[in-house]
């Protein structure tokens, strides 16, 4: 019988963990960017813009860098563009083919694509201003982001608040889903959207999840002179943190069959909602 003393369930449990935490670290120290790289969950250095829309309201917006144009001749007809010469950045005369070999497939570009800079991320005390805000609580489908943008902006809504990770990032797709509407509502990404909402609760903002099961209808919960409406991604909702950090949750009362909508028929009819409490 040997004499050698068994660890006890404290001690084994320590010593899972610590082979967990080395683990990670050694999982960590692989996933760490190479120096000068931009780590993941950052936006690209420059990005392609495509389509009529998309591409008229980035050149109509002051504070978008654009540093190429590519466009076909029927494009430049549409666009009312006679003297692509006295455009302040270059403009290469192409083919629909060209275009399409720099874009994903089935990408409906209408025969013009710029090069363009990111525009600047926006910090959340640059809204101390604002009146509604819209805050996204990890909603990944760019087409629905847009689709929210657009609303937004119709309402208009001061700013979009998104995760840095988890969230589309400004890039064509987006941009074209939004048909425009990007260049006109900044797009606020950040690392904690947690800290974010209760930075917008120290604005004076009324920060209102939007949750099925709230215990208050939309309409009760607008109070204040400032709206947050903090929507989840479909089916999963609101993360709980996100849940536990605003000021109230609310439902959207809907006496058909159907209970919940597309999240950006709901960010639609909560604009609508805000808009109508704010200017009576």
């Amino acid at each position: 019988m040997s004499n050698e003393k068994k660890p006890n369930s404290a001690e084994r449990d320590s010593e899972y963990a610590k082979r967990r935490r080395e683990f990670r670290d050694a999982k960590a120290a692989r996933a760490a960017p190479e120096p000068g790289s931009r780590s993941r969950g950052q936006p690209p250095e420059s990005i392609h813009l495509y389509g009529l829309h998309t591409v008229r309201a980035a050149m109509e917006n002051p504070s978008r860098t654009i540093r190429k144009m590519l466009v076909t001749r029927n494009a430049l007809a549409r666009m009312e563009i006679e003297n692509p010469q006295s455009l302040p950045f270059p403009v290469e005369m192409v083919s629909p083919q060209d275009i399409d070999k720099l874009l994903p497939p089935d990408s409906i570009h209408q025969g013009v694509l710029i090069e363009a800079k990111p525009l600047r991320l926006r910090k959340v005390a640059e809204l101390k201003d604002a009146t509604v805000v819209l805050v996204l609580d990890q909603i990944t489908d760019p087409h629905n982001v847009g689709a929210i943008m657009r609303s937004a902006v119709a309402f208009g809504a001061s700013a979009i608040i998104t995760t840095l990770r988890h969230s589309p990032h400004e890039s064509g797709v987006l941009a074209k889903s939004a048909s425009g509407a990007f260049e006109m509502i900044p797009y606020l990404q950040v690392g904690n959207l947690a800290e974010a909402i209760e930075e917008l609760n120290h604005l004076g903002f009324t920060t209102i999840g939007l949750d099925s099961a709230g215990p208050e209808r939309l309409e009760d919960s607008l109070t204040g002179e400032k709206i947050a409406l903090v929507l989840g991604a479909e089916g999963k909702g609101l993360r709980q943190k996100t849940a536990n950090t605003v000021s109230v949750l609310a439902r959207l009362d809907m006496p058909g069959a159907i209970k919940s909508l597309n999240v950006s028929n709901a960010a639609a009819i909560s604009l609508y909602a805000a808009r109508k409490h704010l200017d009576t």
